[in-house]
C-alpha cells in the first residue's frame, strides 16, 4: 500500500534538501572558511580528535594534525577542534535533533503508530544503551583503541553515537511493528523493549567481561547503586511535590512525565558523584571531569560564587543537578493536554528525546564511574 506525499513532508524534505546544499555548495566553494571554520571546527574536527585519543586536533590548512598536550592546542593555529561539545556544536545538534524528530513523525504517521506514551518505556532501554555503548568507546581508548579502529570507533563517540542509536532505534521501531502485523505479539512495544534490552545486555556484558579480563577495566557497582537510588528518591520527591502543591505539572504527562524527571536525575546525580566523590568512591583516577560546556560552566560558576570553605564540604557539581530537576520539571509542566491532543505523535517524540539527552549521558558518566574508566 502507497500513501499520497503531503505538503508537509514536502516542506520537510525541501528544508532539509535546502541546508545539506548549502552546507555541501559552501563547503566545496568556501572550503577553509565553511568546512574548516565552521563544519570540521565544530562538528567533525571534535570526533576526529576523540577517536584517535588526542588532546586537540589542529585543521592546518585542511591536513588536520593531532597534538596530544594542552600546551601544543594552545599555540596551534586556529581553527583547534578539542574532543567533546561547544555551545556552538550543541546548538546545531539540537536543531537536527528537532529536524530528526519531525521527519520519525511523518514515518510514525505512516506506521499509524506512535501515540501512545507506552512508546516512551519501550524505548527506554536504547537510552541506557547509547550510554553504555559509549563506555564501550571509553573502554576501547583505554584498552588502546585495540578492540574499535578508527574511523569505525567514530560512530560511538558522541555525538556520532546519538545517531548510531537513533538510526538502531526506528529500525527496531520499524521491525517491531512488522512483528506485531504479523500476530506474533499483540502489539508493537514488546518486541521493540525486547530488541532495547538486548543489545543493553550485550553492551554491559562486553564491559563485565572487560572488568573481568584487563587491569584496565574495573567493576565498582556503588557508582550505578548510589545514581539510581539517589536519582530515584529525588525524582519521586520532586513529582509527589509537583502533585500536592501544583498539579497542573503532571497533568499533561502523568507518569511518563516522572520518568523524565527521574532520567535528568540520573544526568545530574552521575555529575555529583562522579565529579565531587569519585575519589572517595574509588574511581580509579580521582574525581571524574566535567565532559559538557553547561555542566562545566555551572561548576565554574559555584567555584566562582560559592566559598570555599562550603563547596571543600558539599563539592561544587551539586549546582548542575539542581538546574537539571528544575529544568526537567519545567519542560514536563509545558506538556500540556492541549498540545498532546493537538498532535499526540510528536508531544510522545518530545518527551522522548527531552528524556534521552539526560539519561544517555547519564548513564554514560555513571558507567564510566562502575567501570573505572
Amino acid at each position: 500500500m502507497t500513501f499520497p506525499e503531503t505538503d508537509r513532508e514536502r516542506t520537510w524534505a525541501a528544508g532539509v534538501g535546502a541546508a545539506v546544499l548549502a552546507l555541501v555548495g559552501g563547503s566545496l566553494l568556501f572550503y577553509d572558511t565553511v568546512y574548516g571554520g565552521f563544519v570540521w571546527h565544530y562538528f567533525w574536527g571534535p570526533v576526529y580528535a576523540d577517536a584517535h585519543g588526542a588532546a586537540c586536533a589542529a585543521w592546518n590548512g585542511g591536513s588536520p594534525v593531532l597534538l596530544d598536550s594542552a600546551v601544543q592546542c594552545a599555540s596551534a593555529t586556529e581553527p583547534v577542534a578539542y574532543p567533546g561539545y561547544t555551545l556552538v556544536s550543541e546548538v546545531g545538534y539540537m536543531v537536527t535533533l528537532i529536524v530528526m524528530l519531525s521527519g520519525v513523525v511523518f514515518l510514525l504517521d505512516r506506521l499509524n503508530v506512535g501515540e501512545n506514551r507506552r512508546l516512551l518505556f519501550a524505548l527506554l532501554p536504547f537510552m541506557f544503551f547509547g550510554g553504555a555503548l559509549r563506555v564501550v568507546e571509553d573502554a576501547n581508548d583505554a584498552l588502546g583503541g585495540s578492540a574499535v579502529p578508527y574511523p569505525w570507533n567514530s560512530f560511538i563517540i558522541s555525538p556520532l553515537i546519538y545517531f548510531t542509536v537513533f538510526f538502531l532505534a526506528v529500525g527496531a521501531l520499524v521491525l517491531a511493528v512488522w512483528i506485531a502485523r504479523r500476530d506474533y505479539t499483540d502489539d508493537y512495544y514488546r518486541p521493540l523493549a525486547a530488541i532495547g534490552s538486548a543489545v543493553l545486555a550485550a553492551s554491559l556484558a562486553y564491559l563485565g567481561y572487560l572488568a573481568a579480563t584487563t587491569d584496565r577495566v574495573h567493576f565498582l557497582p556503588v557508582f550505578t547503586v548510589l545514581t539510581i537510588g539517589i536519582a530515584t528518591v529525588l525524582a519521586v520527591a520532586v513529582y509527589k511535590g509537583a502533585d500536592a502543591f501544583a498539579p497542573e505539572i503532571n497533568y499533561g504527562t502523568g507518569l511518563a512525565g516522572a520518568v523524565v524527571i527521574w532520567g535528568h536525575a540520573v544526568d545530574g546525580v552521575s555529575n555529583v558523584i562522579g565529579l565531587d566523590w569519585g575519589a572517595e568512591l574509588g574511581y580509579p583516577n580521582g574525581d571524574l571531569v566535567p565532559k559538557h560546556p553547561v555542566n562545566s560552566a555551572v561548576v565554574d560558576l559555584t567555584q566562582q560564587y560559592v566559598p570555599q570553605s562550603i563547596t571543600a564540604v558539599i563539592g561544587d557539581a551539586w549546582g548542575f543537578l539542581l538546574l537539571k530537576l528544575v529544568a526537567a520539571t519545567f519542560v514536563v509542566w509545558l506538556f500540556n493536554d492541549e498540545l498532546y491532543e493537538e498532535n499526540p505523535r510528536f508531544a510522545v517524540l518530545l518527551l522522548v528525546a527531552v528524556l534521552a539527552v539526560g539519561l544517555g549521558p547519564g548513564t554514560r558518566d555513571m558507567l564510566r564511574a562502575t567501570f573505572g574508566i
